[in-house]
């Protein structure tokens, strides 16, 4: 066999993470994994891991490849895992295939695994390699990374604005700012999360269905949690969303447990959480239960409170701007409550990551610096 390397692991390595996008709206909360074996320079096997409890891609790949697999080289986006779970360990599977070579982009940042997979490999006499396209691996599963090493989900606000950067008009009209492509685009923002949060005036205001409505039939998706951080439970018992696929979940800090009564009624999950300084929902157990109900993405679609409340708590890793080519007038809402910004030297700094038009709009994804 000709051993793959340089170039050769970039390429396959490049297929790998390919195939592991396949899962992009539907493994959560597991990380989307790819894997592609190769012997004498041929793809015998690769596979996705299409949903969580469903096969492992290292399986789905070993699967096509059968007896080919036997002194191949497996090239997988991350780690295989060591530990029963859901599914058997990877690793083993790996193991008995008898595989010579297993190149990971990454190593598994689940403390249960951390390191032990390759581990597992190398003692079996299998030659291990860590490294390729690690930083491609790495955005691939953001969230998922983050949530195993902090113990937080990632956090991203969407905001839709105006160019001269007003959310609304005074009345709160917004409906709507952006055009078709843009909202589109934010379906699939919404497709891809774990969860999105919005505030309760949000919801009193618009009544929304925080759903991600793309082309893929519905069971290609799975529709993220809907998280509404409401401290009074003023949420109206007959929001649409209680009608709608998934789950609902109102978090609160509110102790009336006749209104927690009529919201469970009518179709939400309550859950009391401790209460800040003003007797509102504390931010920071927010995203801990969250992070606890393995949620590896938060989208923010919230109002203008919500969002500065966020920011000036560190919690939003990255913002995401659709900027319309229309003017709303100084009278209109702005995006973020940031009270206490006095001095231009208290102002956020944030680092443009990317830019690019979507639609009629400006798209912007900013980096929180902290």
């Amino acid at each position: 066999m000709v051993e793959a390397s340089g170039c050769t692991d970039v390429r396959f390595m490049a297929r790998a993470l390919h195939l592991a996008r396949h899962g992009r709206y539907t493994t959560k909360p597991n990380p989307q994994v790819g894997c592609v074996l190769v012997k004498e320079g041929v793809i015998v096997g690769e596979g996705c891991h299409k949903r969580a409890g469903e096969a492992h891609a290292e399986i789905e790949a070993l699967r096509i490849a059968g007896a080919d697999a036997r002194d191949a080289t497996a090239y997988v986006t991350l780690e295989p895992c060591c530990h029963y779970g859901r599914t058997a360990p990877c690793s083993d599977a790996l193991i008995r295939a008898g595989v010579c070579r297993v190149v990971a982009a990454m190593a598994d940042p689940n403390p249960k695994v951390a390191g032990n997979g390759l581990k597992s490999l190398a003692t079996a006499g299998i030659e291990t390699v860590c490294g390729v396209l690690r930083s491609e691996a790495e955005k691939l599963n953001r969230g998922f990374c983050k949530r195993m090493r902090s113990g937080l989900p990632f956090v991203f606000s969407k905001v839709a604005t105006s160019l001269d950067g007003r959310t609304a008009m005074a009345s709160g009209k917004s409906q709507w700012i952006t055009s078709e492509a843009a909202r589109q685009d934010v379906h699939r923002l919404r497709a891809g999360c774990s969860a999105i949060l919005t505030g309760i005036d949000s919801v009193i205001a618009d009544d929304p269905s925080l759903t991600a409505r793309l082309d893929q039939a519905a069971g290609d998706i799975v529709q993220p949690l809907r998280v509404i951080a409401d401290s009074m439970l003023r949420t109206p018992p007959e929001s649409r969303m209680t009608r709608l696929p998934g789950t609902s979940l109102i978090v609160t800090a509110s102790t009336d447990r006749q209104k927690r009564s009529r919201l469970e009624q009518a179709g939400f999950e309550v859950v009391r959480l401790p209460a800040d300084e003003c007797g509102r929902v504390h931010l920071p157990s927010l995203l801990d239960h969250l992070a606890r109900r393995e949620v590896n993405d938060v989208m923010v679609e919230a109002g203008a409170v919500l969002n500065g409340a966020l920011l000036q708590a560190g919690l939003v890793d990255e913002l995401v701007v659709y900027m319309a080519p229309s003017l709303l007038g100084d009278q209109g809402r702005g995006a973020f409550h940031l009270p206490g910004l006095a001095k231009l030297s208290d102002r956020i700094e944030l680092r443009l990551l990317d830019a690019r038009r979507v639609g009629v709009e400006l798209r912007l994804r900013c980096q929180v610096d902290r």
